[in-house]
């Protein structure tokens, strides 16, 4: 069988390697699948190539990965309408955080055959060998199909206990030389090549608005993690890595532990992660950064901690404070990201979350206040439902979710006027504190070229 993964273009410049799409493409490639990588990201395609590319050459499959964001929505209904009117029309497969929660939307809407639910290694390998021997759908599991007019949803697969036995990603299907140069690592050189890693699956902790659907979290070994890295680092150059967990921080034992490994096989690599600041502890973090560790992204989310009560983000603003400054005090630099807009907030806690960014900023990065999203499949999104303030899928993405910046769904007590009238105070806040500091850097750099005549300098240049 041959089979065509689509990686589509989000407009970025450098576009995240695919993790998703080169995990499923590794398990299809053991056993003997023709796998084709189409790069609309890279190439930046139109969608109408698509739709050419498939009529010039015949595959049985094409299948796609979205996630829930309004744009990926947007962008997964004129890439479904380029496959839906190619000649050669493949059996077409959707995967991906998006539909997994309400398949039955998306596989009317996009005109689909087969979208598989949550996790894909174990699915994709029944679901190939099905379709290549012409077996029934009907007892797969981890799969929605269309049969005619409607949509079976079948059971649930269980997860994969041992993830270490999952291959490596298929990264000599996909264009690394282009996805290494990507620069969203902090402290991060002109000169670095960065790549991303999963330390394990899932998350210990339930959010609110998370629309993760699979509970627990399952880790790999620091053997399998380190091993991974090296052959990064010999075969692609990689030295920065990017642990793209939700959370890789799930104990501080786990974390002190790893961190020990990585010291231990002298990786001698950058990495960032996703981080909890419950576990942000001075040893801990110390021993983080002495492992290559240069930036720990938190999800805050709020400075109340009533708010933080009723989103079940297991964390106090006392531990995120302590948090925060022994991160710094360890020389590494923290993501500070709020949210705005979940049950309980106002205006008032908004500007606490806003005193909060300009105490701690250390101009690493950019941040902005957004609001919060019921995406499907998070308990803020069947609440919202409960509360009619979304009908269904469809009302959420084609009449609530249409920008990331614009509220959704608005859980505060005030108006919609009001609430991003209160963003748009809040963000201007931000926004002047940010320029105001690039500004004053770059006059610094100036007096230093100059007056002290620093031959170093390589010209006042945008990156």
């Amino acid at each position: 069988m041959r089979i065509l993964f689509v990686v589509y273009d989000n407009d970025s410049y450098i576009h995240q390697f695919p993790m998703g799409l080169a995990y499923i493409s590794s398990v299809l490639l053991r056993d003997g699948y023709d796998i084709t990588i189409y790069n609309q990201d890279m190439h930046h395609y139109p969608d109408e190539h698509l739709t050419q590319y498939l009529n010039e050459n015949k595959f049985d499959v094409v299948g796609i990965s979205i996630i829930a964001g309004y744009y990926q929505y947007k962008k997964l209904l004129t890439i479904s309408e380029a496959i839906n009117k190619s000649k050669n029309r493949p059996t077409y497969l959707l995967g991906g955080h998006g539909p997994s929660p309400e398949p039955e939307f998306f596989l009317q809407k996009t005109e689909a055959d087969i979208a598989i639910i949550g996790e894909g290694e174990d699915t994709i390998k029944e679901l190939m060998d099905a379709l290549a021997n012409s077996k029934s759908l009907g007892e797969l599991k981890g799969i929605a199909y269309r049969q005619g007019d409607k949509v079976v949803v079948n059971q649930r697969r269980p997860l994969i206990k041992d993830v270490d036995s999952i291959p490596h990603p298929a990264w000599n299907l996909f264009p690394v030389d282009y996805h290494r140069l990507i620069r969203i690592g902090p402290h991060s050189q002109k000169t670095d090549f960065l790549m991303p890693v999963m330390s394990g699956r899932g998350c210990t902790f339930e959010c609110n608005f998370c629309y993760r659907m699979d509970t627990g979290f399952r880790p790999r070994s620091n053997e399998a993690i380190i091993e991974e890295i090296e052959i990064l680092k010999k075969d692609y150059r990689i030295n920065y890595i990017d642990f793209l967990d939700e959370l890789l921080m799930t104990s501080e034992k786990r974390t002190i532990s790893l961190c020990e490994s990585f010291l231990k096989a002298k990786l001698n690599v950058k990495w960032k992660c996703n981080g909890r600041l419950n576990y942000a502890k001075k040893e801990v973090l110390q021993l983080m950064k002495r492992s290559g560790c240069t930036f720990i992204n938190y999800g805050i989310e709020s400075m109340d901690n009533t708010v933080l009560k009723n989103m079940k983000k297991g964390l106090t603003t006392e531990q995120v404070f302590k948090g925060v400054e022994a991160t710094l005090a360890a020389g590494i630099s923290p993501g500070l990201n709020i949210i705005f807009g979940n049950i309980g907030e106002n205006k008032e806690v908004l500007m606490k979350g806003v005193e909060f960014l300009l105490k701690y900023d250390d101009g690493a990065q950019l941040r902005t206040i957004r609001p919060v999203t019921p995406y499907p499949g998070s308990p803020l999104y069947y609440n919202a439902i409960e509360k009619g303030l979304i009908a269904n899928c469809e009302d959420f993405y084609e009449n609530k979710h249409i920008n990331a910046d614009l509220v959704a769904v608005n859980f505060a007590d005030m108006s919609d006027d009001e609430f991003h009238q209160s963003l748009l105070e809040a963000n201007t806040i931000l926004l002047k504190n940010y320029y105001k500091n690039k500004l004053k850097n770059s006059l610094r750099e100036a007096k230093d070229l100059y007056q002290r005549k620093n031959v170093t300098f390589r010209g006042f240049r945008q990156t």
